[in-house]
């Protein structure tokens, strides 16, 4: 079911999520942003959602305290929930359907079919807490 992307039309979400496991993994590392139409959006969440990590467990841990253990969960299901959260929170340009939906294929490059299934119904969760006025 994964697609095939040239390195020009790789979504930029993919591209978030690999900059963000890779900041995660090797935090000395600068992160370098290439040339891209959408190099100001990755960045910004990439920026944004490292900067706010604190902030956006809280708000997972406030609104699903009993359906999540983020000290358990898989760290790249941790990581695409991370930064969905973010753009729900920060990212109000952004329909929170659309935001849901791109990171649930995002989601197929990297997670097993059962584990997308949990971050739609997680995600769905918090979308409805987050964005009251959608």
């Amino acid at each position: 079911m994964n697609k095939i992307y040239s390195k020009k039309n790789l979504s930029p979400r993919i591209k978030i999520i690999q900059k963000l496991y890779g900041s995660l993994m090797n935090p000395d590392e600068p992160i370098i942003y290439p040339k891209s139409q959408y190099k100001k959006f990755i960045k910004d969440v990439v920026t944004g959602t490292l900067e706010r990590l604190e902030l956006i467990e809280d708000t997972i841990l406030k609104h699903l305290k009993s359906d999540i253990d983020l000290k358990r969960t898989d760290k790249i299901l941790k990581i695409i929930l991370f930064a969905a959260v973010f753009e729900l929170l920060f990212k109000h340009n952004n329909p929170k359907k659309v935001i849901i939906s791109e990171y649930l294929i995002t989601a197929e490059h990297f997670l097993e079919k059962v584990q997308i299934g949990y971050l739609n119904a997680i995600l769905d969760k918090l979308s409805i807490v987050i964005r009251k006025d959608e």
